[in-house]
C-alpha cells in the first residue's frame, strides 16, 4: 500500500511543473490519506464536495433535504479535524513532492540566468561596436567597460553613454563582466562571465559565457 502511494506521488511529481507544486502536493496528500486512512477527514470532506447538491426543498429518503440528522452529525464529527498521524502523512507527502520538484525548479532558474548573461553580453558587444564607430577604436583594457558610460580622457568624439542605464550591468551572479582588448580568441576584444562558480572553465551553469 505504502509503495503504491509513493509510486503515485513520484509519478505526479514527474509531470508537475514547479509553479503547480502546491496544488499537486495537496492532491497527493489527499490521495495518500485516502489510501492509508479510508476513514480520514480528508476522505469525508472530499466525498462531501463530490456529492451533487440537492435542490432546495427536495425530499430525500430521510425527509426534507434528503439527509439523516444523525448522519450529518456523525460526518461533521469525523471531519472536524485530522489526527496527528494524518498530519504527519501530509507533511511527509509535501516534503517528498518538494524533494522531487525542487531540483527541476532550480535547474530552470539556472538556465534562465545563463540566458540573461548571454543577452547582457550581446548588449555590451553592440555598445562596444558603437563606441568604436564613434571613437575609432574599442576601449582599452585599462579603460574597460566603464568607457561605455563615462567619457575617457582624450576622446572628443565620444558620444555616449552607450547603454540605456548609467550603471554597468553585472552578471546574474553579481560579478562584473570581464573585458580584455585586444581579444585572444580571434576577435577585437574578449567579453565574458566566469559563470555561476566565478572560476575559469567549468560545465553546465559553471561554464564560462563568452562573446566568441
Amino acid at each position: 500500500m505504502v509503495r503504491r502511494v509513493i509510486d503515485e506521488i513520484s509519478k505526479l511529481a514527474g509531470t508537475c511543473s514547479p509553479a503547480l507544486m502546491l496544488p499537486a502536493a495537496a492532491n497527493a496528500a489527499v490521495y495518500a490519506l485516502t489510501e492509508l486512512f479510508p476513514g480520514s477527514s480528508a476522505v469525508i470532506c472530499r466525498a462531501a464536495a463530490d456529492r451533487p447538491a440537492r435542490v432546495a426543498g427536495g425530499r430525500g429518503p430521510h425527509g426534507l433535504g434528503g439527509t439523516n440528522k444523525g448522519q450529518l452529525t456523525s460526518q461533521a464529527g469525523l471531519a472536524s479535524g485530522f489526527t496527528l498521524l494524518e498530519l504527519l502523512v501530509v507533511m511527509t507527502v509535501i516534503g517528498l513532492m518538494a524533494s522531487l520538484v525542487a531540483p527541476r525548479y532550480f535547474a530552470h532558474v539556472g538556465k534562465s540566468q545563463v540566458k540573461l548573461a548571454r543577452a547582457q553580453i550581446e548588449e555590451l558587444d553592440k555598445a562596444l561596436d558603437t563606441f568604436r564607430i564613434d571613437v575609432g577604436h574599442h576601449p582599452t583594457t585599462e579603460e574597460g567597460l566603464q568607457a561605455l558610460v563615462e567619457q575617457p580622457n582624450g576622446e572628443p568624439n565620444w558620444a555616449g553613454p552607450y547603454l540605456k542605464k548609467k550603471d554597468l550591468p553585472k552578471d546574474p551572479w553579481g560579478r562584473p563582466y570581464v573585458y580584455q582588448q585586444p581579444g585572444t580568441h580571434g576577435s577585437d576584444f574578449d567579453l565574458f562571465s566566469y559563470g555561476k562558480d566565478g572560476r575559469p572553465g567549468g560545465t553546465g551553469e559553471d561554464a564560462d559565457i563568452t562573446n566568441w
